[in-house]
């Protein structure tokens, strides 16, 4: 498994340019399922699904590239172009071009290690031809690949390192974010480097760590534009602060964990280590590799079986996509809902923020209580997106999962079946 699954961006660009100066009136947005014929993805989805139009070419980065030691090398990152999102989207797996991607550093030395899986394409509004791309991606890693450093603190030491996902005996993989760019329109990519991680610290190890799902880290993001920063909201799987076997508290790992915010200065992406801020509960003041909160409207709380990432039962929200809705004036947020080890969990939801700009005040932790969107009993549902249509605004409007209007429609991955697809259009109503 990858974990990832993004996002996307491309018309943020737009998110910010067109978004109004104040929040529309945004009281209780309603939504409702439309059920439609299956609308099978052909090719591996594992993350959320980076998009972008290039002039007038909708550009779609689906897969996983890269080093791993447990599931095996990969070279699925692939694209597909099309006139519209049906197009693109039903594209048969032979037609997908494979672009050129920075190979991973040897062990031990700086530079590109583990797998990625882009999240999210942010389209450079400075470059008019649309061709210059900043892809937010997850970064995966074992203390194989990634073995610690004293001098720098990064990597991971093996000893007591909890169980990963396969039926095998194998390590639990730590995620981090990073960003790579393209100046091609994404035909060719170079790495530049970490936006967010979690140290060695902050992992939690055995006895505690029985999930099978991660060792810590941040990953499976989405971003948006607003202003002159790059929002980013991910899963938070590390320990807030440092953890220690004898200590340890499930209660305080809870209340670190979630889905969490940071931002970078759009002007920083280039050279983006240690230039991101983590929301702290006041701001965003956290160091890139330090300590934030989570969104607290969207933790679980433990009575109402919220819990740790760690813990076998689960019981919190993860995979958060984000989009911009020119209809509803507002960001609606899909997420998952992880009930079990390995990542178990059969039902999405579906939340709302009225702020345009979520730089101000509070504004990007005022999200609503989540709501259930899809209940599927007996399937594990991962990565849900809403994704444009081949409708005439939607097209028009070049939509992508990261701005749609009054109707989308839902794709999200049967990972027990092993299939992407889409069942529903979700049409909101003010």
């Amino acid at each position: 498994m990858r974990h990832l699954l993004l996002l996307v961006l491309s018309a943020c660009v737009a998110c910010q340019q067109n978004a109004p100066s104040k929040a529309a009136a945004f009281a209780a947005p309603k939504f409702k399922l439309i059920q439609t014929d299956t609308f099978r993805f052909n090719n591996f989805v594992d993350c959320n699904m980076a998009e972008v139009w290039v002039g007038d070419t909708l550009r779609i980065f689906p897969g996983k590239y890269g080093e791993d030691p447990v599931w095996g090398a990969a070279r699925d990152l692939k694209f597909a172009s099309g006139s519209h999102a049906d197009e693109v989207f039903g594209r048969a797996a032979k037609d997908y071009i494979e672009p050129k991607l920075p190979l991973n550093a040897p062990i031990g030395t700086p530079g590109l290690h583990g797998a990625v899986w882009f999240e999210t394409v942010y389209q450079d509004a400075k470059d008019a031809t649309g061709r210059t791309l900043y892809a937010v991606y997850h970064n995966e890693n074992y203390p194989e690949t990634l073995p610690f450093n004293a001098e720098t603190g990064e990597g991971y030491i093996d000893k007591n390192w909890p169980l990963g996902l396969t039926d095998r005996i194998t390590p639990a993989a730590v995620c981090r974010i990073g960003i790579m760019k393209s100046t091609n329109g994404g035909w060719s990519w170079e790495n530049k480097g970490l936006f967010l991680e979690d140290k060695q610290a902050r992992m939690i190890l055995k006895p505690h760590n029985t999930s099978k799902t991660f060792a810590g880290g941040v990953g499976d993001p989405s971003a948006v534009a607003v202003g002159d920063y790059l929002y980013l909201f991910y899963g938070e799987y590390g320990y807030p602060g440092v953890y220690d076997s004898a200590h340890y508290d499930p209660a305080v790992e809870w209340s670190g964990q979630c889905i969490s915010v940071a931002r970078i200065a759009l002007a920083d992406l280039d050279q983006p280590e240690g230039k991101a801020k983590r929301w702290d509960g006041q701001g965003f003041n956290a160091p890139w590799d330090g300590i934030g909160k989570p969104v607290a409207a969207l933790q679980i709380p433990m009575q109402a079986g919220g819990g740790p990432a760690s813990s076998p039962t689960g019981g919190f929200h993860w995979g958060p996509s984000v989009s911009w809705n020119t209809y509803l004036n507002g960001w609606v947020m899909l997420m998952g809902h992880v009930t079990g080890q390995s990542w178990v969990g059969s039902k999405l939801f579906i939340s709302f923020n009225p702020h345009p700009d979520l730089g101000a005040g509070n504004n990007s932790q005022d999200w609503a209580k989540p709501q259930l969107l899809v209940d599927k009993p007996g399937h594990t549902m991962w990565y849900p997106s809403l994704q444009p249509m081949n409708t005439p605004e939607d097209i028009a409007g070049k939509h992508t999962s990261l701005r749609l209007g009054q109707r989308a429609r839902l794709f999200f991955k049967y990972s027990d079946l092993g299939k992407y697809c889409s069942e529903y259009i979700v049409e909101f109503e003010k």
